[in-house]
């Protein structure tokens, strides 16, 4: 076959070297551009939660003796698992919980270190492509992610029956209404305008462009300066969070991440 790639290439007049290499370096630096690789302030606990994007690589790095659990989103359903090697991995799936919180877990394990292959998981609502390498160390519990896109048309749909028909501070006592927030950082057009809170649950306002693009994760830094990803909806232009914290920061991007840090004065009301 080699010998035949190489008359065909002679016959049109290309150099063996272009015959045998055409395409390969474009694709080769196409997936490194489109491989996401684990984070430290990616990681929940022992989980490294990813933000999906379609058509991106995720890296999962696994060890021999220990199970890498990659989660898929609550209510998805798995239609097919391919992996490139299977000789040399164990692939299976199970699951969690039951109804809309039901999840499926596709686990992996290689059989020794040094492997790496690729994996493929479909299900009805996306497809998912990972690569795996097992290395002698330690491996990643496990894998999972954000659907900032999902998860802002969701919102929507929850808010809009209600956004429309009372402020949101509606019923808030002004007195005791906290605006001793500072907002730093980075400057995208969906930079929030101002953080208050009333003792009890947080708002977050952002200026009308949030609705034209993806809306940022927040997370709350810790004591430890560890992120943790938090629960919040969002009702009009303003993000409510029930409960206070110190520090907190909105995050967007995956090469180049926008950071937007909201931190709280203790005792300070404007």
């Amino acid at each position: 076959m080699r010998l035949i790639s190489l008359s065909i290439a002679a016959a049109i007049g290309l150099p063996a070297a272009h015959a045998q290499d055409s395409g390969l370096g474009t694709v080769a630096s196409a997936n490194r551009a489109a491989t996401q690789a684990p984070a430290a302030q990616g990681f929940v606990n022992a989980t490294q939660v990813y933000a999906f994007a379609e058509g991106m690589i995720f890296q999962a790095h696994t060890a021999p003796g220990t199970i890498t659990d990659i989660t898929l989103q609550p209510g998805e359903t798995l239609i097919a698992v391919a992996a490139g090697d299977t000789a040399r991995w164990v692939i299976g799936d199970t699951s969690s919980g039951s109804g809309d919180t039901k999840r499926t877990h596709v686990l992996v394990k290689p059989f020794a270190a040094g492997l790496i292959t690729n994996l493929v998981i479909t299900t009805d609502r996306r497809a998912y492509h990972l690569r795996l390498t097992s290395n002698a160390r330690t491996g990643i519990a496990a894998v999972r992610w954000t659907y900032p896109r999902d998860e802002l048309l969701a919102l929507k749909a929850r808010a809009e029956a209600t956004r429309l028909a009372a402020p949101v501070a509606e019923g808030l006592s002004i007195e005791r209404l906290n605006f001793g927030y500072t907002i730093t950082g980075d400057k995208p057009a969906w930079r929030p305008l101002r953080a208050f809170d009333e003792g009890r649950q947080t708002f977050i306002e952002f200026p009308e462009s949030l609705g034209q693009g993806e809306a940022p994760p927040l997370f709350v830094i810790g004591a430890e300066g560890k992120a943790e990803l938090v629960n919040y909806r969002l009702a009009g232009r303003f993000y409510v969070v029930d409960r206070l914290f110190d520090l907190a920061e909105l995050r967007l991007g995956l090469k180049k991440q926008q950071v937007v840090r909201i931190a709280r004065a203790h005792g300070k009301r404007t």
